[in-house]
C-alpha cells in the first residue's frame, strides 16, 4: 500500500505540475524562504491519493489486526477532504479567515465524532480548540522545502506502527511520493490544500488513541513542528504583533537566514521527530517526555547560537 500510494502521488503531481505552474505560481517576497517562483497547491496529489485509497479501504475493509481504530482511521482523510478543498480555494482566492476557521471547526467536530478517545463533555471545547490549533500550527510551519511533509511522514509512520492501520500507511506513501518533488530544491509547494489537510489528519489520528497517555505521546511526536509554531505565536502575542500575519520569526526561518540550507534545517527537524517517534514506540509517554526535554534544550541552544543573529 505504501509503495502504491507513493507511486500514485508522485505520478499525479508530475502530471499536475504544468497546470500548477500556470495557475498557482508563488512569487518570492520579503518573507519568503525561496528565491525562485515555485508553484504551490501540490498537496492536492497526496490528498487525492489518500482519500481515494481510504475510500476503498473503508468500503472493503482495512484488513488490519486492530480493527477498531484502524477502521476509523480509514475514514479520517475523507472527513478532512472538505478542509483540503477549502485550502485549495484559499490558495487561489485568499478566503476570509472566518470562513477558513469555520470549516476547520466543522472538520474537527467530524473528527471528534469518530474518535476512539473518550473525551468528557466539559473538555470538548478545549479539545476542539486544540485540534484547530494543530491545523493552524502545521499550516504556519509550511515554509521550507520538505519540512512539513518530511516530519509528518515520520509522525504518520509512528501512528501506522502504533495502530497497525493500512490507511495510515497509504498517507505515509503519498507523502513520500510528494517529497520527491518537494525536497530541496523544491519544484512545488503543498499549499494550504496540503498543510491544513495534514494538520487535521494529524489531530484526528491522535484522537484515535484509546487512552490519554497514548494520545499525548503521539501528539508530542510532532513536538519539533508544534513547539516552534506555539513559541512563535506566544512571542508575537506578547509583543503585540499580529499572530496570523506572515513573518520570518520561526526558528526554522531564522536558521535558514543564518545560512543553513533548506535541506539541513528540514533534516534537523525530521531527525528530531524521528528520534521522538522511536522514543514513543519504545517507552510510550515517558520516553517521549525525555525527548521533549532534549528537544527544548537543543532549541534553546540553537536560538542562542544561530537564531539570534537574525532576530
Amino acid at each position: 500500500m505504501t509503495v502504491l500510494s507513493a507511486l500514485l502521488s508522485w505520478g499525479l503531481l508530475g502530471a499536475l505540475l504544468p497546470q500548477l505552474r500556470r495557475r498557482l505560481l508563488d512569487q518570492p517576497n520579503a518573507r519568503s524562504s525561496h528565491q525562485v517562483a515555485t508553484p504551490r497547491g501540490g498537496g492536492v496529489s497526496f490528498v487525492a491519493v489518500t482519500c481515494g485509497l481510504s475510500l476503498v479501504l473503508a468500503l472493503v475493509g482495512d484488513g488490519s489486526a486492530a480493527p477498531g481504530a484502524a477502521s476509523r482511521l480509514s475514514w479520517l482523510p475523507l472527513i478532512c477532504a472538505p478542509l483540503a478543498l477549502t485550502g485549495f480555494l484559499d490558495d487561489q482566492h485568499d478566503l476570509p479567515a472566518a470562513l477558513r476557521y469555520g470549516v476547520q471547526t466543522l472538520t474537527c467536530l467530524g473528527l471528534l465524532s469518530v474518535a476512539s478517545l473518550a473525551v468528557p463533555w466539559w473538555l470538548l471545547p478545549i479539545v476542539l480548540i486544540a485540534a484547530t490549533a494543530v491545523i493552524n500550527f502545521i499550516n504556519f510551519m509550511d515554509g521550507l522545502d520538505g519540512l512539513v511533509a518530511g516530519c509528518l511522514a515520520v509522525v504518520f509512520t509512528v501512528a501506522a506502527l502504533q495502530f497497525r492501520a493500512t490507511a495510515t500507511w497509504s498517507l505515509v506513501g503519498a507523502l513520500l511520493g510528494f517529497l520527491v518533488w518537494n525536497w530541496s530544491p523544491a519544484k512545488v509547494f503543498m499549499g494550504d490544500v496540503g498543510s491544513t489537510f495534514l494538520g487535521a489528519a494529524f489531530a484526528g489520528t491522535v484522537l484515535q488513541a484509546t487512552d490519554p497517555a497514548t494520545a499525548l505521546g503521539l501528539l508530542l511526536v510532532g513536538f519539533p513542528l508544534l513547539a516552534d509554531a506555539l513559541i512563535c505565536v506566544l512571542r508575537r502575542a506578547a509583543d503585540g504583533q499580529p499572530v496570523f500575519e506572515a513573518h520570518r520569526l520561526h526558528l526554522f526561518q531564522r536558521l535558514n537566514q543564518a545560512g543553513w540550507p533548506h535541506g539541513r534545517v528540514a533534516g534537523l527537524y525530521l531527525g528530531a521527530t524521528a528520534l521522538g517517534g522511536l522514543a514513543f514506540l519504545a517507552n510510550g509517554l515517558a520516553g517521549m517526555t525525555c525527548m521533549v526535554i532534549v528537544d527544548m534544550l537543543a532549541g534553546i541552544w540553537l536560538e542562542l547560537r544561530l537564531g539570534a543573529c537574525c532576530a
